[in-house]
This record gives C-alpha cells, sequence and structure tokens, in this order.
C-alpha cells in the first residue's frame, strides 16, 4: 500500500512509499523528537534570516514565526501528533506548520537541506548538555569543598595498592575528587567552545545559491561564528563524541568516587556513613544498609563509554558528505546525557548528605606502619643517611615493630637505636600521625594549612563564575 503522506516528501522521485520494514528502519521520530525546541528556534532564525535578505515576504515569514511558536507550544503540552510516517522531527514540526499557516509554511525551506538542519539542532541540544553537565559539577564541587572544609584536619590513611601507605587528611582527599572533576569541568567548557559554530546555511552539502546571511543565523542562535565548511558542517558529528569523550572521563571519575564510597561505608572499614536517602536495604538481612547509589554510579560508566563507542564506530567509515547511517548518531548521545546528569545528581546528593567518621578515620590512619616514610625522611634530614640505607633502616625497625605486634612509635628508643645509633628522641615528633600530616607542607601537599589554602583557592573561583 502506498502511504501518499511519507512520499510527499520525497517529491515524485519514487512512486511507490516504504513498506512497515522500510517505515520502521528510516524513522528518527521516536527519539529525536526531543530536539523539537531546537528545531522550531533553528527554523524561527532561518525565516527571519529569509525575511530580512529578502528572500521570503515578511507577511509569510511572520506567519511561519508565529506558526512555529504554536507548534511548541502544542509539543510542551503534550498535544502534538508524532507521526513515523513522517519520519523526523522536521517533517513532522513542517506538516503541522503548513496545517495551521497553509502554503506559507513550504517557504520555510528556502536554502537550507534536512542536512544542515539536523546539524544545527544536534548542535544546540548538545550544546545545551554541555551547561547542564557543567553546572551539575559546580554543585558538586560545592559539596566536596563543604566536606574538605569540614575536615581539613582530620586524618586518615592515604591508599596505595589499597594498602595504607602515609596519612593524609580527610580535606585533602576530598579536594583531590575536586581537581578531577574541575578539569572535567574544563573539558567540557572547552567542548562547547569549539562546537559553537552554526551550521545552518550549508544546506545540502555544498552551500545555496541564494543571498543567505549566515552570520545573522548565526547570532540569533548564540554561536560564535557560522562553519566555514559546508561540507564538514553537514558530515562531522565530532562535537557530539568531544561531548561523549569528556562524559566517559567525567563517568570514571564518578565510578572511582563511588567505588571509596562503597568501601567506605562497609562494616569493614566504617569511614563514611551514608544517608537513608541513598541507600536500600536487604529483602531477607534486615542488618544492611546498601550503598545502592554509589553502585549504580559506578555501573553507569558502561553506558557511557558505549555511547562513545557507538559513535565512534558509526562515523569512522564515512565518505563525505551526509550519510544515512548519521540518523544513529542521537540515540547514544540522549542517553549518555542523561545518564550522566542523573549520576552528578545522585553522587552530589551523597556528597553533600555524607557523614565521616572522624574517630574511625583516625585509628585506621595509624594502622600499617604509615609513618614509616615519615621515619626515613627523619633518618636523611637528622642522620644524614642516604636514602637508600635509611629505607634499609626503617624496614628493619617495622620488621621488629611488626614482630612485637606493635606500631613505629611504640618501640623504645633504644630499640630503634639498636638498628641505627643516629636515631635520637627527637625521631618521635615525626612518627604520630598529626604530626606526619602537619609536615607535609609543599604546594598540593595534605598539611591542614595547604588544604585550607586550595579551599578557599576555589572558593574564590567558585563566586566568581557565579
Amino acid at each position: 500500500m502506498t502511504d501518499k503522506t511519507s512520499n510527499a516528501m520525497w517529491g515524485g522521485r519514487f512512486a511507490a512509499g516504504p513498506d512497515a520494514i522500510m517505515e520502521a528502519i528510516n524513522a528518527s521520530i521516536s527519539y529525536d523528537r526531543r530536539l523539537a525546541p531546537q528545531d522550531i528556534a533553528g527554523s524561527r532564525a532561518h525565516a527571519a534570516m529569509l525575511a530580512e535578505t529578502g528572500i521570503v515576504e515578511r507577511s509569510d515569514v511572520e506567519a511561519i514565526r508565529e506558526g512555529l511558536l504554536t507548534v511548541l507550544s502544542e509539543i510542551e503540552a503534550g498535544e502534538f501528533a508524532f507521526s513515523a510516517a513522517l519520519e523526523d522531527i522536521h517533517m513532522n514540526v513542517e506538516a503541522r506548520l503548513k496545517a495551521l499557516i497553509g502554503d506559507a509554511a513550504g517557504r520555510l525551506h528556502t536554502a537550507r537541506s534536512r542536512n544542515d538542519q539536523v546539524a544545527t539542532d544536534f548542535r544546540l541540544w548538545t550544546r545545551d548538555q554541555c551547561d547542564a553537565a557543567i553546572a551539575g559539577l559546580d554543585a558538586l564541587i560545592a559539596a566536596l569543598l563543604d566536606q574538605a572544609e569540614q575536615g581539613a584536619d582530620w586524618v586518615m590513611p592515604g591508599f596505595t595498592h589499597l594498602q595504607t601507605a602515609q596519612p593524609v587528611t580527610w580535606g585533602h582527599h576530598m579536594m583531590a575528587y575536586v581537581e578531577m572533576f574541575a578539569r572535567d569541568r574544563g573539558r567540557l567548557v572547552d567542548a562547547r567552545r569549539r562546537m559553537n559554530e552554526s551550521p545552518l546555511g550549508a544546506a545540502a552539502l555544498a552551500g545555496t545559491g541564494f543571498p543567505i546571511d549566515r552570520e545573522m543565523t548565526a547570532r540569533a542562535l548564540g554561536f560564535d561564528r557560522p562553519m566555514a565548511n559546508s561540507l564538514d558542517a553537514v558530515s562531522d558529528r565530532d562535537f557530539a563524541l568531544e561531548f561523549l569523550a569528556a562524559a566517559s572521563i567525567c563517568a570514571m571519575h564518578l565510578s572511582r568516587l563511588a567505588e571509596e564510597l562503597v568501601i567506605w561505608s562497609s562494616a569493614q572499614f566504617r569511614f563514611v556513613s551514608l544517608s537513608d536517602r541513598f541507600s536500600t536495604g536487604s529483602s531477607i538481612m534486615p542488618q544492611k544498609k546498601n550503598p545502592d547509589a554509589a553502585e549504580l554510579i559506578r555501573a553507569k560508566i558502561g553506558r557511557i563509554v558505549g555511547a562513545n563507542v557507538a559513535l565512534l564506530t558509526v562515523m569512522k567509515g564515512l565518505p563525505l558528505a551526509y550519510s544515512k547511517d548519521m540518523q544513529e548518531d542521537k540515540e547514544q548521545v540522549f542517553d549518555a546525557a542523561d545518564t550522566l546528569m542523573l549520576a552528578l545528581a545522585a553522587m552530589t546528593g551523597m556528597i553533600g548528605d555524607m557523614s565521616a567518621n572522624r574517630a574511625a578515620l583516625a585509628k585506621a590512619a595509624g594502622s600499617g606502619f604509615s609513618t614509616a616514610t615519615d621515619l626515613a625522611d627523619w633518618l636523611v634530614r637528622e642522620a644524614g643517611l642516604p636514602f637508600r640505607d635509611a629505607h634499609h633502616a626503617t624496614g628493619a625497625l617495622v620488621a621488629r615493630a611488626e614482630a612485637k605486634g606493635c606500631d613505629l612509635p611504640d618501640l623504645s628508643l633504644e630499640e630503634m637505636q639498636a638498628v641505627n645509633a643516629a636515631i635520637t628522641q627527637d625521631v618521635f615528633s615525626v612518627l604520630g600521625v598529626e604530626n606526619s600530616v602537619r609536615s607535609r607542607t609543599s604546594h598540593g601537599g595534605t598539611a591542614p594549612e595547604q588544604v585550607r589554602r586550595q579551599i578557599a583557592r576555589w572558593r574564590e573561583m567558585q563566586k566568581g563564575r557565579a
């Protein structure tokens, strides 16, 4: 059976409409309807330019622009009837516009193609997602700064290989994630800047012979400039890939923090307590409080990285300019953006509600001979030993303490001097975890004064962005 509605968009080239299978594989309206606000904004800007350049009569353009607002209001109110037979958001909007204002609607598509139209819509949408993710990261960074400020001098173990390495402060640990998420923010800012060029006016692939004003439409849509090459404008999706790449790295950082929350909230650590808002119970074990939100965030990276790989795979073998393969550019990006925003919101909530157990942190900070490096440094600094000799002597003292079942500060001065006679009573000033963290005053170190300095710097930066 011929689908006359669908066939109309192709003009006289095809005598028969697509069958149900072709319609199913060809239609994108089930997901690209999300581009409706961007599509209508782009069409309104294009129409205004057509009037300004005299390409289309102002009366027709005014009817088009008002009609597009009516279409948008119907979509926002849930009253718009989307049709798979019309393939995509562009044709759905145009068909409804024609029903509202008549033949003037057909003039809207003058000097453009669905190729530059969808490229413009998708850039506008992805740009909006960059802005949303940047705002989400700002909120997460603020929550981490609050945690860091509260525990700037709370000692805790620093780990390598998930084994106690050296004492650090809770504030220092929180600030490590501030730095990571700030770089994620920077990647999104950079990606947004690069994508902020307008494809509109590139038409199908070669530009147009109409005297259009691409600078005007670019300005109207908040772009910095029109894209310089019409082939490039309609045929690349690197802006979406760059967003996905930044989102993937950010999701990886979220996953690492989520893993720490899972470990820290366990009965074996008890470093933190997560609020009931971000935990669940067990259907069979009444004592359980599961960090499900953290575990789900930890898993979400799969969807985001998968979207990145999927779009790279779609794009990797396409010759210039447009190919229908590029219809597969949106679903993964939509899902990745939704997933990233959900993960950011959940992590921000967990960090904001989280309570750190200062006593448990302090107790763990002193375990595992965490001040051994301080002892080795003291032997270099005060006793003049080469570091390798100091390392060997400290290892011998750790073995002695381990054999006695005690920590390094519990060894007597005589026991220490039996390993190296140059050790004096002063060595005990560096062996406590509090002394250890206070001594790490190098730039970026864990000393509370350094942590507070970094917090103040970040507070000022956030204030400047407000």
